[in-house]
């Protein structure tokens, strides 16, 4: 793999990468659009990072999946890459094991909250289930646990999302990953999704406090974990080279 697209829902999620592997904005993008992109190279890597930017009528920082789909279309059109990773934050169950500042890759990926009672090819539809075979080899080589990614619009959660949560095995809820499973299963492109646990979901705890509580903890942890991923993705393609 030599060039690899990173989709970044947040400023504060993507700055510790940005930093750390010495991304420079572009102007590649659409101005018209909000989505940012930064670019350069780590070891033998082409990166390309791109964030779903702000919202320019509110001022925050663009969350869910209409501008994940936007930015991953976006980024696919510029730079067409031969892997896309999705890094992020989400949430986890403490009773299934999750801590603040797990990391973890994505083994499948589904929407959790499209409930659409049509029949089972429209349910099908709404879960929208994307398995991440890749995901679960770099994962075992990197010695990552892995979990089923699930993406919702709302950072809270109802009594029956966790009724559909908890029918997973260990389950991370997050706000992006299966609209770029969606959008990248277009192009037939492979995803990683590595996602840092911020806040617990059964915790006595808010998530929108734990969440702002821990993000700067979570977003470091997985800037460390995304390294390691590229620095076996750098090998991989140094091994195929020479092959």
């Amino acid at each position: 793999m030599k060039k690899i697209t990173m989709i970044v829902a947040m400023k504060q999620e993507a700055v510790p990468l940005i930093e750390k592997l010495g991304l420079a904005q572009t102007s590649d993008t659409n101005p018209l659009l909000p989505c940012k992109a930064f670019s350069g190279e780590y070891k033998n890597l082409s990166i390309n990072l791109v964030t779903n930017g702000s919202d320019s009528v509110h001022g925050v920082e663009n969350v869910g999946t209409q501008p994940a789909t936007l930015a991953t279309y976006e980024a696919l059109r510029l730079f067409s890459p031969d892997l896309i990773i999705n890094a992020g934050t989400c949430g986890g169950f403490s009773d299934h094991g999750c801590k603040i500042g797990d990391v973890y890759m994505g083994e499948r990926i589904r929407f959790f909250d499209r409930r659409i009672p049509m029949g089972d090819h429209y349910e099908a539809y709404g879960d929208s289930n994307y398995p991440c075979e890749l995901a679960v080899e770099l994962a075992q080589k990197l010695d990552l646990p892995t979990s089923i990614v699930c993406t919702g619009n709302s950072l809270d959660m109802s009594p029956t999302d966790e009724a559909i949560l908890r029918q997973e095995p260990l389950v991370n809820k997050e706000m992006e990953a299966a609209a770029i499973a969606w959008v990248a299963s277009h192009y037939q492109m492979p995803l990683v999704a590595v996602k840092s646990v911020t806040d617990l979901m059964d915790s006595e705890h808010g998530t929108a406090d734990e969440f702002s509580s821990n993000l700067a903890l979570a977003s470091k942890n997985l800037q460390v974990e995304v390294l390691r991923l590229l620095d076996l993705l750098a090998q991989q393609s140094l091994t195929q080279d020479a092959a």
